[in-house]
């Protein structure tokens, strides 16, 4: 494991933490972590360049924004993808970004069965697919994180599985 990758690690233990006990990952650690990433990056011998973690930042911010814009997703954990990506680059991101949400699916799957909500779920998605069928791709209120009845998802925890697997597979 190089230094950037036991960074991201840290990093995204700290968010797991965070996510868990209060669900939410404070903008202290995902700004911190990110610039810390360009810094390192641009310093350090080991680091790949602070293009390569702008690049990465960028990516990583890019991947899961259009679920945080349709109320869907947590902006700290867009943040904390984009921090991870400065750590990793733009290409490991995607994999973290891409095992993550497999991750995370299947943590849903759990989590909607344990509080007996998975039928209310596969509704809400019905519902979500005919909305978007209608009036296009936009939030549905009903169906946002601002919603009362919303089920939360601790999403730092499938972002954590997704980054092992991918420093696993690399």
């Amino acid at each position: 494991m190089t230094t950037a990758e036991g960074f991201a690690v840290l990093t995204v233990l700290a968010a797991c933490v965070s996510d868990v006990s209060t669900s939410k990952i404070p903008n202290v650690l995902t700004f911190a972590a990110a610039a810390l990433a360009l810094v390192f990056h641009a310093a350090a011998p080991a680091g790949l360049g602070v293009t390569h973690a702008v690049i990465g930042l960028t990516v990583g911010l890019a991947v899961f924004f259009p679920l945080f814009a349709l109320g869907a997703m947590g902006a700290g954990d867009v943040k904390l993808m984009a921090a991870l990506g400065a750590w990793v680059g733009w290409q490991p991101v995607i994999f973290v970004a891409l095992y993550g949400s497999l991750a995370g699916g299947v943590l849903a799957l759990i989590v909607a069965a344990r509080s007996r909500y998975l039928k209310k779920a596969f509704s809400n998605i019905k519902m979500l697919a005919m909305y978007w069928w209608v009036s296009g791709v936009k939030p549905l209120p009903e169906l946002t994180l601002e919603s009362k009845d919303s089920v939360r998802l601790p999403y730092a925890v499938p972002i954590a599985a997704g980054l092992a697997v991918t420093l696993w597979r690399a």
